[in-house]
């Protein structure tokens, strides 16, 4: 048995307020579990994106999120959940005014290969985008695999959410 406390664990630098991992601490292996807050305009992921080999269930405890599917947009309100088959695409979003809090859960716990669409200026379209740390600072950059542009930045702390 593992017990955790979600507010000891570190946030992640995240497209959202508040993300934090309680996978590894509870000891699974077989699928994922995330902890998040979303404040207005922030968003679960970095990207419009999917997973290969991995199914995706968000439950929503207070707030709603919108989800952008292929098929269109998606509300989902409190004690409503959404599951997303693997390789469908979706990003989840707080549209509304209020906190949204919710968890998303995984199985199996790999991703498999990703596909992370972004909106890049300088190709004019949406673009498969790579994700990786910044040298200098603590925080996550988006970068366009077409040209090199990049498209988005998330910090930890006070600055967290997308800078554009």
């Amino acid at each position: 048995m593992e017990h955790i406390a979600v507010d000891d664990l570190d946030d992640s630098i995240q497209a959202a307020a508040v993300m934090r991992h309680l996978t590894e601490p509870l000891g699974l292996t077989d699928f994922a579990l995330n902890y998040y807050e979303l404040e207005p305009g922030d968003s679960f992921a970095f990207a419009y994106h999917n997973h290969e080999v991995q199914e995706e269930v968000f439950y929503v405890i207070t707030g709603t999120a919108t989800f952008e599917t292929e098929s269109g947009s998606v509300a989902v309100g409190p004690d409503e959940a959404i599951r997303f088959g693997r390789e469908e695409f979706q990003r989840g979003w707080n549209r509304g005014d209020e906190r949204v809090v919710a968890l998303a859960l995984g199985a199996p716990l790999e991703y498999g290969e990703q596909v992370k669409r972004r909106d890049c200026p300088a190709c004019e379209t949406e673009t498969d985008n790579e994700l990786d740390r910044a040298d200098d600072e603590d925080a996550v950059i988006a970068v366009c695999k077409v040209c090199g542009t990049e498209t988005g930045r998330w910090y930890r702390g006070p600055m967290s959410g997308e800078v554009p």
